[in-house]
Protein backbone atom coordinates (compact mmCIF):
# COMPACT_ATOMS: atom_id res chain seq x y z
CA UNK A 1 0.00 0.00 0.00
CA UNK A 2 1.50 3.47 -1.15
CA UNK A 3 1.61 6.19 1.25
CA UNK A 4 -0.82 8.62 -0.42
CA UNK A 5 -3.49 6.02 -0.43
CA UNK A 6 -2.72 4.96 3.35
CA UNK A 7 -3.01 8.78 3.61
CA UNK A 8 -6.55 8.88 2.24
CA UNK A 9 -7.67 5.85 4.22
CA UNK A 10 -6.55 7.40 7.18
CA UNK A 11 -8.47 10.72 6.44
CA UNK A 12 -11.67 9.07 5.17
CA UNK A 13 -11.67 7.62 8.58
CA UNK A 14 -10.78 10.51 10.87
CA UNK A 15 -13.94 12.23 8.92
CA UNK A 16 -16.36 9.42 9.65
CA UNK A 17 -15.18 9.57 12.99
CA UNK A 18 -15.76 13.65 13.02
CA UNK A 19 -19.30 13.02 11.35
CA UNK A 20 -20.96 10.57 13.79
CA UNK A 21 -19.51 12.93 16.74
CA UNK A 22 -21.42 16.02 14.89
CA UNK A 23 -24.11 14.27 14.51
CA UNK A 24 -24.54 12.20 17.62
CA UNK A 25 -23.04 11.08 21.16
CA UNK A 26 -23.97 8.17 23.36
CA UNK A 27 -23.10 7.97 26.37
CA UNK A 28 -23.63 4.30 28.43
CA UNK A 29 -23.04 2.93 31.87
CA UNK A 30 -24.38 0.50 34.67
CA UNK A 31 -24.40 1.69 37.79
CA UNK A 32 -25.61 -0.10 41.24
CA UNK A 33 -29.61 -0.49 40.66
CA UNK A 34 -29.71 2.26 37.50
CA UNK A 35 -28.85 1.49 34.01
CA UNK A 36 -28.04 4.66 32.35
CA UNK A 37 -27.55 6.14 28.81
CA UNK A 38 -27.45 9.59 26.91
CA UNK A 39 -27.09 10.63 23.57
CA UNK A 40 -27.05 14.12 21.61
CA UNK A 41 -26.93 15.42 18.28
CA UNK A 42 -25.87 19.04 16.64
CA UNK A 43 -29.36 18.70 14.50
CA UNK A 44 -28.46 21.94 11.86
CA UNK A 45 -26.23 24.04 13.77
CA UNK A 46 -22.84 24.69 13.73
CA UNK A 47 -21.97 24.37 17.31
CA UNK A 48 -23.01 22.02 19.92
CA UNK A 49 -24.54 23.89 23.04
CA UNK A 50 -26.21 21.07 25.20
CA UNK A 51 -23.64 19.10 27.96
CA UNK A 52 -25.15 16.72 30.39
CA UNK A 53 -23.40 14.65 33.03
CA UNK A 54 -24.47 11.46 34.72
CA UNK A 55 -22.74 11.38 38.47
CA UNK A 56 -22.68 8.82 41.36
CA UNK A 57 -20.96 8.50 44.58
CA UNK A 58 -22.62 7.33 47.57
CA UNK A 59 -24.82 9.82 48.30
CA UNK A 60 -26.62 8.91 45.03
CA UNK A 61 -26.98 9.46 41.78
CA UNK A 62 -27.08 12.61 39.66
CA UNK A 63 -28.28 13.50 36.25
CA UNK A 64 -28.02 17.20 34.86
CA UNK A 65 -28.82 18.29 31.32
CA UNK A 66 -27.80 22.03 30.26
CA UNK A 67 -29.33 23.39 26.91
CA UNK A 68 -27.23 26.16 25.99
CA UNK A 69 -28.63 29.54 24.36
CA UNK A 70 -26.46 32.43 23.29
CA UNK A 71 -24.36 34.21 21.21
CA UNK A 72 -21.77 32.81 18.82
CA UNK A 73 -19.93 30.24 21.77
CA UNK A 74 -21.74 31.86 24.32
CA UNK A 75 -24.60 29.08 24.86
CA UNK A 76 -21.81 26.30 24.65
CA UNK A 77 -19.73 28.30 27.48
CA UNK A 78 -22.44 28.21 29.81
CA UNK A 79 -24.00 24.86 29.19
CA UNK A 80 -20.62 23.30 30.02
CA UNK A 81 -19.95 25.83 33.16
CA UNK A 82 -23.33 24.17 34.46
CA UNK A 83 -22.23 20.79 33.90
CA UNK A 84 -18.81 21.84 35.38
CA UNK A 85 -20.61 23.50 38.87
CA UNK A 86 -23.18 20.85 39.66
CA UNK A 87 -20.18 18.08 39.65
CA UNK A 88 -18.32 20.47 41.81
CA UNK A 89 -21.30 20.21 44.32
CA UNK A 90 -22.11 17.20 43.75
CA UNK A 91 -18.37 15.42 44.69
CA UNK A 92 -19.13 17.30 48.27
CA UNK A 93 -22.69 17.00 48.84
CA UNK A 94 -23.92 15.46 52.16
CA UNK A 95 -26.72 12.94 51.91
CA UNK A 96 -27.53 14.82 55.54
CA UNK A 97 -28.47 17.76 53.72
CA UNK A 98 -31.79 18.15 51.96
CA UNK A 99 -31.56 17.60 47.99
CA UNK A 100 -33.39 21.03 47.63
CA UNK A 101 -30.57 22.51 49.30
CA UNK A 102 -28.09 21.22 47.06
CA UNK A 103 -30.12 22.23 44.17
CA UNK A 104 -30.23 25.64 45.53
CA UNK A 105 -26.99 25.96 45.62
CA UNK A 106 -26.40 24.55 42.15
CA UNK A 107 -28.40 26.67 40.50
CA UNK A 108 -27.61 29.93 42.21
CA UNK A 109 -23.59 29.01 42.13
CA UNK A 110 -24.16 28.36 38.48
CA UNK A 111 -25.45 31.22 37.45
CA UNK A 112 -23.38 33.44 39.28
CA UNK A 113 -20.00 31.44 37.13
CA UNK A 114 -21.63 32.50 34.25
CA UNK A 115 -22.54 35.77 34.64
CA UNK A 116 -18.52 35.93 35.70
CA UNK A 117 -17.31 34.63 32.21
CA UNK A 118 -19.79 36.72 30.43
CA UNK A 119 -21.90 39.88 30.07
CA UNK A 120 -25.52 38.84 30.78
CA UNK A 121 -26.99 38.23 27.13
CA UNK A 122 -24.02 36.46 26.06
CA UNK A 123 -24.77 33.30 27.28
CA UNK A 124 -27.55 31.10 28.78
CA UNK A 125 -28.81 28.00 29.60
CA UNK A 126 -31.72 26.30 30.20
CA UNK A 127 -31.31 23.10 32.55
CA UNK A 128 -32.54 20.15 34.35
CA UNK A 129 -31.34 17.90 37.01
CA UNK A 130 -32.51 15.38 38.88
CA UNK A 131 -31.00 13.03 41.91
CA UNK A 132 -31.76 9.78 42.88
CA UNK A 133 -31.79 8.91 46.44
CA UNK A 134 -33.20 5.88 48.65
CA UNK A 135 -35.12 5.53 46.11
CA UNK A 136 -36.83 8.44 45.43
CA UNK A 137 -36.44 10.99 42.73
CA UNK A 138 -35.96 14.47 43.26
CA UNK A 139 -35.31 16.78 40.73
CA UNK A 140 -35.16 20.86 39.71
CA UNK A 141 -36.10 22.91 36.26
CA UNK A 142 -34.67 26.26 35.18
CA UNK A 143 -35.84 26.77 31.90
CA UNK A 144 -37.73 24.33 29.29
CA UNK A 145 -35.27 21.03 29.42
CA UNK A 146 -38.01 18.17 30.51
CA UNK A 147 -37.94 15.93 33.20
CA UNK A 148 -40.60 12.68 32.45
CA UNK A 149 -41.01 9.10 34.14
CA UNK A 150 -42.05 6.23 32.04
CA UNK A 151 -44.34 4.07 34.01
CA UNK A 152 -47.13 1.57 32.55
CA UNK A 153 -46.35 2.34 28.78
CA UNK A 154 -46.92 6.23 29.74
CA UNK A 155 -44.54 9.30 30.13
CA UNK A 156 -45.52 11.16 32.58
CA UNK A 157 -44.30 14.78 32.70
CA UNK A 158 -43.05 15.82 35.83
CA UNK A 159 -42.97 19.99 36.66
CA UNK A 160 -43.91 22.41 33.79
CA UNK A 161 -40.90 24.67 33.25
CA UNK A 162 -40.45 28.06 32.34
CA UNK A 163 -41.99 29.12 29.64
CA UNK A 164 -44.59 32.11 28.29
CA UNK A 165 -47.46 29.59 27.83
CA UNK A 166 -47.20 27.91 31.18
CA UNK A 167 -46.64 31.43 32.82
CA UNK A 168 -49.73 32.78 31.32
CA UNK A 169 -51.87 29.78 32.53
CA UNK A 170 -50.97 30.27 35.85
CA UNK A 171 -51.26 34.31 35.95
CA UNK A 172 -54.92 33.35 34.74
CA UNK A 173 -55.49 30.86 37.59
CA UNK A 174 -53.84 33.36 39.98
CA UNK A 175 -56.77 35.96 38.22
CA UNK A 176 -53.81 38.45 37.04
CA UNK A 177 -54.45 37.96 33.18
CA UNK A 178 -57.76 38.06 31.35
CA UNK A 179 -58.52 35.07 29.66
CA UNK A 180 -58.01 36.84 26.68
CA UNK A 181 -54.60 37.67 27.47
CA UNK A 182 -53.89 34.30 28.14
CA UNK A 183 -55.57 32.87 25.35
CA UNK A 184 -53.00 34.88 22.84
CA UNK A 185 -50.11 34.31 25.25
CA UNK A 186 -50.83 30.12 24.96
CA UNK A 187 -48.44 29.66 21.64
CA UNK A 188 -45.77 31.62 23.13
CA UNK A 189 -43.07 28.59 24.12
CA UNK A 190 -40.46 31.38 24.33
CA UNK A 191 -38.30 30.68 28.01
CA UNK A 192 -38.49 33.85 30.31
CA UNK A 193 -36.38 32.05 32.97
CA UNK A 194 -32.67 30.52 32.56
CA UNK A 195 -29.41 30.66 34.32
CA UNK A 196 -27.01 33.64 32.21
CA UNK A 197 -29.53 36.51 34.22
CA UNK A 198 -28.43 38.83 36.74
CA UNK A 199 -30.99 38.91 39.58
CA UNK A 200 -31.91 35.32 38.84
CA UNK A 201 -34.10 33.84 41.85
CA UNK A 202 -36.88 31.40 40.47
CA UNK A 203 -36.30 27.21 40.52
CA UNK A 204 -38.69 24.84 39.85
CA UNK A 205 -38.32 21.80 42.70
CA UNK A 206 -40.64 18.77 43.34
CA UNK A 207 -43.44 19.27 45.54
CA UNK A 208 -42.78 16.02 47.27
CA UNK A 209 -40.31 13.36 46.07
CA UNK A 210 -41.22 10.61 43.38
CA UNK A 211 -41.19 7.03 44.96
CA UNK A 212 -39.55 5.36 41.87
CA UNK A 213 -40.66 1.69 40.67
CA UNK A 214 -38.89 -1.25 39.60
CA UNK A 215 -38.53 -0.91 35.23
CA UNK A 216 -39.57 2.94 35.49
CA UNK A 217 -37.15 4.98 33.10
CA UNK A 218 -36.65 8.70 34.46
CA UNK A 219 -36.14 10.71 30.67
CA UNK A 220 -34.65 14.11 30.34
CA UNK A 221 -34.49 16.02 27.77
CA UNK A 222 -33.85 19.33 25.54
CA UNK A 223 -35.86 21.81 23.81
CA UNK A 224 -34.48 20.49 20.30
CA UNK A 225 -35.83 17.08 21.31
CA UNK A 226 -39.07 18.32 22.14
CA UNK A 227 -39.17 20.42 19.26
CA UNK A 228 -38.87 17.27 16.93
CA UNK A 229 -40.37 14.56 18.49
CA UNK A 230 -43.54 14.08 19.47
CA UNK A 231 -44.70 12.51 23.10
CA UNK A 232 -45.83 9.66 21.60
CA UNK A 233 -43.01 8.54 19.32
CA UNK A 234 -41.01 8.81 22.72
CA UNK A 235 -43.69 6.68 24.25
CA UNK A 236 -43.17 4.16 21.47
CA UNK A 237 -39.65 4.05 21.97
CA UNK A 238 -39.11 3.60 25.63
CA UNK A 239 -42.14 0.50 25.38
CA UNK A 240 -39.96 -1.13 22.97
CA UNK A 241 -37.83 -1.88 26.69
CA UNK A 242 -34.61 -1.77 25.05
CA UNK A 243 -30.97 -0.82 26.88
CA UNK A 244 -31.28 3.08 27.54
CA UNK A 245 -28.03 3.59 25.65
CA UNK A 246 -29.83 2.17 22.60
CA UNK A 247 -33.29 4.03 23.28
CA UNK A 248 -31.81 7.00 23.74
CA UNK A 249 -29.57 6.78 19.89
CA UNK A 250 -33.05 5.92 18.74
CA UNK A 251 -34.83 9.16 20.16
CA UNK A 252 -31.45 11.19 18.71
CA UNK A 253 -31.88 9.23 15.19
CA UNK A 254 -35.46 10.27 15.06
CA UNK A 255 -34.30 14.07 15.07
CA UNK A 256 -31.43 13.20 12.69
CA UNK A 257 -34.07 11.93 10.29
CA UNK A 258 -36.60 14.84 10.72
CA UNK A 259 -36.66 17.09 7.42
CA UNK A 260 -36.10 20.85 7.73
CA UNK A 261 -34.19 23.18 10.78
CA UNK A 262 -33.24 21.31 13.97
CA UNK A 263 -31.68 22.30 17.19
CA UNK A 264 -29.46 20.34 18.81
CA UNK A 265 -31.08 17.58 20.98
CA UNK A 266 -30.33 15.50 24.03
CA UNK A 267 -31.32 12.79 26.20
CA UNK A 268 -30.87 11.13 29.14
CA UNK A 269 -31.80 7.97 30.26
CA UNK A 270 -32.08 5.81 33.75
CA UNK A 271 -33.62 2.88 34.34
CA UNK A 272 -34.36 1.67 37.70
CA UNK A 273 -33.27 -1.47 38.16
CA UNK A 274 -34.74 -4.16 41.40
CA UNK A 275 -35.54 -2.31 44.10
CA UNK A 276 -34.09 -3.49 47.58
Amino acid sequence: MNVPYLTVCILCAFLGIAFLYRFCLVFQSSREGYETGACKTIGSREIQMDYFTIEENENGLLAVLADGMGKEAGGRIAAKTVIRVFKEIFETYNMADHPSYFFKKAFQTANREILKQMDEGRGMAAVSAVMIQGGFLFYGIVGNVKIAVFRNEELVPLGTGHTVDVLAQDKYVEGVLTREDALSMLQEKRIYNYLGRDGFKEMQFYDKPVRLQEGDVVAVFSNGMQESVTWKEMEDCLARKKSCKRMAFDLVELVNQKKGDKDNASVILIRVGEMT
